[in-house]
């Protein structure tokens, strides 16, 4: 029993592969993505006011193509084996990944904010979604911080 249930840490590496997989398709989401807004851009390079929300949407594209990937790399490191990676990603515990993948949340949320209050159609609206996500980041945070004071 005690060697069957040594082995099936190996059952993780169907999430890091799937992760992986995941993250290769929404990185190269971005990829055409970034094509396309290129193309637009210098095909109406002589328009005077520029768009800028494709571009916001293609950062969130690829903060959560990073997020799927870190996700792959943190659970390979917590239960097949340590990589070579640098200092800031190596994962110690699941709270060091826990730590990252929030970390990670809020920046998403920051864009998809940044993006809202580019197309500022509702004052009050966007008011309240930045109130949301600032409570959500706030819990995060403190989170974060709480969990590494018990560890």
């Amino acid at each position: 029993m005690k060697q069957w249930l040594e082995k099936s840490k190996y059952i993780t590496l169907i999430a890091v592969f799937s992760m992986l997989l995941a993250s290769l398709m929404v990185f190269s989401l971005g990829i055409i993505r970034a094509a396309k807004i290129l193309i637009g851009f210098f095909s109406g390079f002589a328009e005077e006011s520029i768009d800028l929300i494709p571009f916001i949407e293609l950062m969130d594209i690829f903060l959560i193509a990073t997020v799927l990937l870190i996700f792959a790399l943190g659970i390979y490191e917590l239960f097949i084996g340590k990589l070579s990676l640098p200092e800031w990603l190596i994962i110690r515990n699941l709270h060091d990944l826990k730590v990252k993948l929030s970390s990670l949340v809020i920046m998403v949320m920051g864009i998809i904010f940044l993006k809202h209050l580019v197309e500022w159609q509702d004052p009050q609206g966007t008011f309240y979604f930045g109130l949301g996500m600032a409570v959500v980041s706030g819990a995060l945070i403190a989170f974060n911080y709480v969990g590494s004071k018990t560890e």
